[in-house]
C-alpha cells in the first residue's frame, strides 16, 4: 500500500537549483518520497533507493517488478494523483516533460526538479547531481561504474563507423544533432550521418536515410517499435540492425549495458 500522503517543509529545509535555474525547496535530509516522470531516471532511482519511489509513469518499464502508483504518461501526467501522493520531489527532464505540467505542479505546491540531458556529459552530471546532491542519497555502485565506463578519457580508438537512427515512420523521423543519443554514439566511435541542421529530430524520407552514407541503420524498439518485418524492408542500400531503444536513449544503469552492447556493434 502507498505510504500515507503527508508532506511538510520545516525550518530546516534546504534549497537547490535545477538545470533551468528554478529554486526547489527540499527537506533538510535525504528525500524520501519521489515521483519520477522520466523512465530512465525511474530505473536509476529504483536501482538506488526503491522504497523512496511513490509514483512513476506508465512508460517506466524498468525494473519490470516495480510496484508503485502509476501517474499516466510523461506528457500527460495525472497531476491530481501526483498531488495526492504528496511527494517531496517530482523529477522531470526538459526533453520529455511539458513546461505546462511543471508549472501547474509547482503552482499546486509540489516541488519539481528539471534536468537537461543532451549529451553523455549531461547525463553523468544530472545523475550525480540528482542522486547525491538533490536527493542527498549515498552514491550507488552502479553510478561509479557508469562514470568509469563513460569517462571521456580513453575513448574508442578503432576506425569510426557511420550510422543513422530512425525513431519513427509514417513520417520517418531520425535522431539529429544536440541529442543524448547522437552524443552517446559519438563517444563509442559511431558517427551519426544525420547529425546536422537545426532540428533535433528531423523528418526525412526513407530514401534520404538510405542515401546518407551510413554503414548501418540502427532500428530501435522505441518510441516506434521496429521489427524484422517493419523497417528493414525500407532500405535497399544500407544494412540494418535492430537494437534496444533503451540502450540508445536511457541514461542510468542502462548505460552499463549500452556500453557493452553498442561498443560491440560491427555493422
Amino acid at each position: 500500500m502507498p505510504a500515507p500522503a503527508t508532506r511538510s517543509v520545516d525550518s530546516a529545509s534546504r534549497t537547490v537549483t535545477d538545470d533551468l535555474g528554478a529554486t526547489v525547496t527540499l527537506p533538510a535530509g535525504a528525500v524520501t518520497r519521489v515521483v519520477s516522470l522520466v523512465p530512465s531516471l525511474t530505473e536509476a532511482l529504483a536501482a538506488t533507493r526503491p522504497e523512496a519511489l511513490v509514483g512513476v509513469t506508465d512508460w517506466c518499464t524498468h525494473p519490470a517488478d516495480l510496484d508503485v502508483t502509476r501517474v499516466r504518461g510523461t506528457k500527460n501526467p495525472d497531476r491530481r494523483t501526483i498531488e495526492a501522493l504528496a511527494p517531496e520531489l517530482v523529477v522531470c527532464v526538459q526533453e520529455e516533460n511539458r513546461k505546462l505540467d511543471v508549472r501547474r505542479l509547482r503552482e499546486a505546491g509540489v516541488p519539481v526538479w528539471v534536468g537537461v540531458v543532451e549529451s553523455v556529459d549531461d547525463a553523468l552530471r544530472v545523475l550525480r547531481s540528482l542522486l547525491t546532491q538533490v536527493l542527498a542519497w549515498e552514491e550507488p555502485e552502479w553510478l561509479t561504474e557508469v562514470e568509469r565506463l563513460w569517462g571521456r578519457a580513453g575513448g574508442p580508438t578503432a576506425e569510426r563507423r557511420r550510422v543513422a537512427v530512425p525513431i519513427w515512420r509514417d513520417p520517418w523521423m531520425v535522431v539529429g544533432p544536440d541529442t543524448y543519443t547522437s552524443d552517446l554514439l559519438r563517444v563509442l566511435g559511431l558517427d551519426n550521418v544525420l547529425d546536422a541542421g537545426s532540428s533535433r529530430y528531423p523528418t526525412v524520407t526513407a530514401e534520404q536515410i538510405d542515401a546518407a552514407g551510413a554503414d548501418v541503420v540502427l532500428l530501435p524498439d522505441e518510441p516506434y517499435v521496429f521489427t524484422d518485418d517493419d523497417g528493414p524492408e525500407a532500405f535497399t542500400r544500407t544494412p540494418t540492425r535492430l537494437v534496444s531503444g533503451r540502450l540508445l536513449t536511457w541514461y542510468g544503469p542502462a548505460m552499463i549495458e549500452a556500453h557493452r552492447e553498442l561498443s560491440a556493434l560491427d555493422g
